[in-house]
């Protein structure tokens, strides 16, 4: 896909709607490996991270990089919606997800169970590196931390994640 420019067709900035239709999709994926596999709240992070791009479209639109922008966005509304939930919402595992096809369910399933169970501030730190392909200084621009405190992060939530998924993962990769 795509990514919006800083200037539309006729020089001057994107449409906001042209932008968020051509952006949503991008960031609806990328917070749905935030939340743990949690489709409907990625969307309404989305929706919600879109809506305070709206509000400063003016000045977001003029920006170098308007995508990159709107991830960090996302991400920090993720993790402010970490911090402000409390006990209004309950989680249930009475309705279960069903996991999207593709090319194995069970080794999708099992990673986001194993990104689920990592702490927000490490699973934001993999999305944005090898999810989103940044460096390790975009993420610390990102995440509002230092490169050393990205990368100590990412090495420990990656040991982490191999421990958690070091025998399924043998598993799985056999035919």
């Amino acid at each position: 896909m795509e990514s919006p420019t800083k200037t539309g067709t006729d020089g001057n900035p994107p449409d906001f709607r042209d932008f968020a239709a051509a952006r949503a999709r991008h960031l609806v994926r990328t917070a749905y490996l935030l939340t743990g596999g949690d489709a409907h709240l990625a969307e309404d992070l989305v929706q919600e991270a879109l809506g305070k791009l709206y509000g400063s479209w003016r000045r977001v639109s003029r920006m170098e990089n308007p995508a990159g922008y709107a991830r960090t966005v996302l991400v920090n509304t993720f993790l402010s919606h970490r911090r402000r939930r409390s006990s209004g919402e309950h989680v249930t595992d009475t309705f279960a997800e069903t996991p999207a096809p593709g090319p194995d369910p069970t080794l999708r399933i099992a990673l986001l169970d194993a990104l689920a169970e990592l702490p927000q501030q490490d699973r934001a730190v993999l999305i944005l590196r090898y999810w989103e392909d940044l460096g390790v200084e975009e993420t610390a621009t990102a995440l509002r931390m230092t490169s050393s405190a990205v990368r100590s992060r990412a090495s420990r939530a990656l040991s982490r994640l191999r421990t958690r998924l070091g025998d399924q993962l043998d598993d799985l990769a056999r035919p």
